[in-house]
C-alpha cells in the first residue's frame, strides 16, 4: 500500500522506499534508531549471491533522512557491483549514521550501531568510510565481530585509504594511457576535488611522480596544509569543472558529474575516488562519451580499500592487497577494451562484466 504524506493542503502518496530509483531490489534495508544514544541510522544489504554483504559506514549531516536513504541505496549498490567486478567473493552492503560525526558521534553510538550490526547476524560486515575513523571500528568491534577495518594492533588491516588511493592512482594511470597514449602523469595537471584521507594520498601519490596538482575542498585549512605539504595549487576560480586541467579527480562526495556540470567539463579524463560520481548513470555517462572524454568507472577504481578491509575475511597479507590492487590498472584496460568493443559506455562496461559474475555465481550458487 501507498504511504500518504500531506504536504500543505495537498495529498501526496508515494512509494517511501520500493518506489526509489536506487532501490533496485535490495535485498534488505534497516532502520536503525536509539534514543538514548541518538542513533539514527540506516543499513542498505543490496546483494549478497557473492557472499555477506561488506560495505563502509558513512557518517555524515544530511538535508534530510530521504537524502540520507537514497544515499544509502546507492552506496550499498555500488559495492555490491565493486566487489564483483574486482573478483572478490562477497556481496554488497553500506550504512549511513545520520548526524554531525565531529560533534555527535561518541562511543556509546557507535557502540549501539554495532549491536544493530551484530543483530544481522553476519548478513552485512562493516568498515570505516566518510566521517569515520580505524577507532571507531575498533569500539564497534567491541560489541561484533562482523566488522573490518580495525586497527593492526587488535588485528586488523588499519585505515584502508592509502591503499583506495592508490588503486585510484592505478586506475588514472591506465586511463592516461587509453586518452593520452602513455600512462606517465609527469608534467599532466590534475585537479583532486576533495582532500580527506583518499585524497591527500591521491596528492601525494601523484606529487611524487610529477603531476601537477591542483586541490579544492571546502575545508580551507585542509587545503593550506596539504597545499604547503605537497606544493600544490589551491584552485581559485570561479567554476572548478570549467578548469584547465588533463585529469579530474573527485574524489569528496558523489554526484558532482550531473545536469549542472557534465557541459562544462574540460578534462579529458575523469578517474576519482569519490563513489556515484556521475547522478545518472546513463545519463551523463552517454554525454562524456559524446564528448570524448575518458570515464574510468569509480566502483573500479576505488576498490583498494575493500581489497583491503576484504583481507581481514580472506586472510591474506599487504603484498597480496597491493598486488590485488595494482591489478586495477589492468582490469581498466581491460574494462575501455569492452566497451569500445561493444559500443557503449566505460560504465556500462564496468556494469555488464559485474553483473555476468554475480549471474554466474547465481547460477553456480542454485546448483550446490
Amino acid at each position: 500500500m501507498d504511504a500518504t504524506f500531506t504536504t500543505g493542503k495537498e495529498l501526496q502518496k508515494m512509494d517511501p522506499v520500493f518506489g526509489q530509483l536506487s532501490f533496485d531490489d535490495h535485498e534488505q534495508v534497516v532502520f536503525c534508531n536509539d534514543k538514548d544514544t541518538g542513533l539514527k541510522a540506516i543499513i542498505g544489504i543490496h546483494n549478497s549471491v557473492m557472499g555477506p554483504a561488506l560495505g563502509g559506514t558513512r557518517m555524515f549531516n544530511y538535508a534530510t533522512e530521504w537524502d540520507a536513504l537514497n544515499d544509502v541505496l546507492r552506496l550499498s549498490r555500488g559495492m555490491t557491483y565493486k566487489a564483483a567486478i574486482t573478483g572478490l567473493d562477497i556481496g554488497g552492503g553500506k550504512a549511513v549514521i545520520l548526524g554531525d560525526a565531529k560533534t555527535q558521534k561518541t562511543p556509546e553510538l557507535m557502540r549501539k550501531f554495532g549491536e544493530f550490526v551484530h543483530s544481522l547476524s553476519g548478513r552485512y560486515i562493516t568498515a570505516e568510510d566518510v566521517g569515520m575513523e580505524t577507532s571507531d571500528m575498533d569500539t564497534v568491534r567491541d560489541v561484533t565481530p562482523y566488522v573490518t577495518g580495525i586497527s593492526e594492533s587488535r588485528g586488523g588491516s588499519g585505515n584502508p585509504s592509502p591503499v583506495t588511493a592508490f588503486g585510484v592512482y592505478m586506475g588514472m594511470k591506465a586511463a592516461a594511457k587509453q586518452q593520452f597514449g602513455s600512462d606517465v602523469l609527469a608534467g599532466k595537471k590534475v585537479l583532486v576535488q576533495g582532500i580527506g584521507h583518499v585524497g591527500e594520498n591521491l596528492v601525494d601519490y601523484l606529487t611524487k611522480e610529477g603531476a601537477v596538482v591542483t586541490i579544492a575542498d571546502i575545508n580551507q585549512e585542509k587545503l593550506y596544509e596539504v597545499s604547503s605539504k605537497y606544493n600544490a595549487k589551491i584552485f581559485t576560480g570561479a567554476d572548478l569543472y570549467t578548469a584547465d586541467v588533463d585529469i579530474y579527480a573527485p574524489c569528496a562526495m558523489g554526484a558532482t558529474i550531473n545536469d549542472d556540470t557534465v557541459y562544462k567539463i574540460n578534462a579529458k579524463v575523469i578517474a576519482g575516488a569519490a563513489n556515484n560520481q556521475l547522478a545518472n548513470e546513463n545519463v551523463h555517462g552517454a554525454i562524456l562519451q559524446e564528448r570524448g572524454i575518458l570515464y574510468a568507472p569509480d566502483f573500479l577504481i576505488n576498490a583498494g580499500g575493500i581489497i583491503n578491509v576484504y583481507a581481514e575475511i580472506a586472510h591474506y597479507d599487504k603484498a597480496e592487497i597491493m598486488r590485488r590492487t595494482e591489478n586495477i590498472y589492468n582490469t581498466t584496460l581491460e574494462i575501455f577494451d569492452y566497451a569500445i568493443k561493444n559500443g557503449m559506455t566505460t560504465y556500462k562496461a564496468a556494469l555488464t562484466i559485474a553483473q555476468n559474475r554475480i549471474n554466474q555465481r547465481k547460477i553456480e550458487n542454485s546448483k550446490k
